[in-house]
């Protein structure tokens, strides 16, 4: 049985002394960050990271840009972009701006010679993912999507199991994204904000990272099937949807399958989860039920079903979560639990890391489109009622996690 099941008890990582993270981390220059978007930009950890300062913060609304100062420990706040990528001491930004703004506030970054850290998705349309690939190689810089189905504690699990083979081969990956009830978030006082009767297939990234985060496959095909109810929001958004929700089912480069439920009202638990099948071990995260975490073994053995007829048995055995962020996958001072599952705290690691090394982030811009074209093709497969459609590809050499 593999290790992280074993007797039922997770094997975390050996943790290394804080000695030796204060040796590696602990000195040496800092990253220059800047903070565009409150909300989501004012939970991560930049300002607990021992090489990162956050330089300045920048929001339309000055309540809200006062808070995100207060956050980072940071004196400077501006009110736009512009005045970000103007400033000389800034060498990357994380965007938490609207999503239909983030592929041009990525370019615009790149173009000014600042690193991008962008919340998800990275674009709205497939012109706008290929104009993204188009500027990060032009400029030379390090790009990343902020992505934290990525590093959720069980997909951090997943992809260890993946990594030493303990799922033999996997091939079947369903994910879901439940949350109904985010009208609250489509009005700001009587204004109509950017999620205002947003498609759910365009923000699948949350879904898509669960199998393409953990093996590197690349979807390639596509059927979806839209649910709406005549809503007036659906009858009249800037986004021309009919859908609350959306579910899918994708091909991948190597032959697998993969079903993605992006739903946004209805009888639903919430939650972001997923469930993978191999021949020999399968992993369920938590169900909506409340079904705890646990793999399945295929055993030798036979046994009967209900009609009498024999069938292959399995082992259940329940899976303790490691929590990955107590371990020396992060610095001491990142080593507590976050937002999203415990993603923020990694998500702030890997960017700095990635930057202050001059090496490629683990979600980078191909991994990042990788994980939001396919949707914005899905949601194009619903319009014409389920229509088989390809999955155009961006990458230049598809399959590598």
């Amino acid at each position: 049985m593999h290790p992280l099941v074993a007797n039922h008890r997770p094997v975390p990582p050996t943790l290394v002394t804080v000695d030796h993270w204060l040796k590696a981390y602990g000195t040496g220059r800092k990253l220059r960050l800047a903070i565009v978007g409150a909300r989501f930009g004012g939970s991560f950890q930049f300002h607990e990271h021992p090489n990162c300062t956050v330089v300045a913060v920048a929001d339309l609304d000055a309540a809200a840009r006062t808070e995100l100062m207060n956050s980072y420990r940071c004196s400077t706040g501006y009110a736009t972009l512009d005045e970000v990528v103007a400033d000389p001491r800034v060498e990357a930004v994380f965007l938490a701006t609207p999503a239909p703004l983030h592929a041009g506030h990525s370019i615009q970054c790149l173009a000014a010679g600042k690193h991008v850290l962008s919340a998800v998705p990275a674009a709205m349309t497939l012109v706008e993912c290929a104009q993204l690939a188009e500027a990060v190689k032009r400029s030379g810089l390090i790009y990343m999507m902020a992505e934290t189905s990525y590093w959720q504690q069980h997909t951090i699990s997943a992809r260890k199991f993946y990594e030493d083979g303990a799922f033999g081969n996997l091939f079947y990956v369903e994910s879901e994204y439940h949350h109904a009830g985010l009208e609250h978030l489509y009005f700001q006082g009587e204004q109509r904000t950017w999620r205002h009767g947003m498609a759910p297939m365009q923000y699948p990234t949350h879904c898509t990272a669960h199998l393409v985060g953990v093996t590197g496959e690349r979807l390639t095909e596509v059927t979806c099937i839209g649910w709406g109810d005549g809503h007036p929001i659906l009858q009249d958004n800037s986004f021309k949807n009919p859908f609350w929700n959306e579910t899918a089912l994708f091909k991948t480069n190597r032959g697998n399958a993969m079903r993605v439920a992006v739903w946004w009202r209805g009888a639903q638990t919430g939650g972001e989860r997923a469930r993978y099948f191999g021949d020999k071990m399968s992993f369920y995260h938590q169900g909506p039920n409340g079904n705890p975490t646990c793999t399945v073994h295929a055993q030798p053995t036979g046994e009967l079903d209900a009609g009498g007829f024999v069938r292959s048995a399995n082992t259940v055995v329940p899976y303790e979560q490691v929590q990955w962020w107590q371990t020396d996958l992060l610095p001491p001072p990142l080593r507590h639990d976050s937002g999203h599952e415990g993603s923020h705290s990694f998500i702030t690691h890997e960017f700095v890391d990635a930057v202050l090394k001059q090496r490629q982030p683990r979600v980078d811009v191909y991994t990042a489109i990788a994980c939001t074209a396919p949707g914005i093709v899905a949601h194009q497969s619903a319009l014409q009622g389920g229509v088989q459609l390809p999955i155009p590809s961006f990458d230049p050499s598809p399959g590598t996690a």
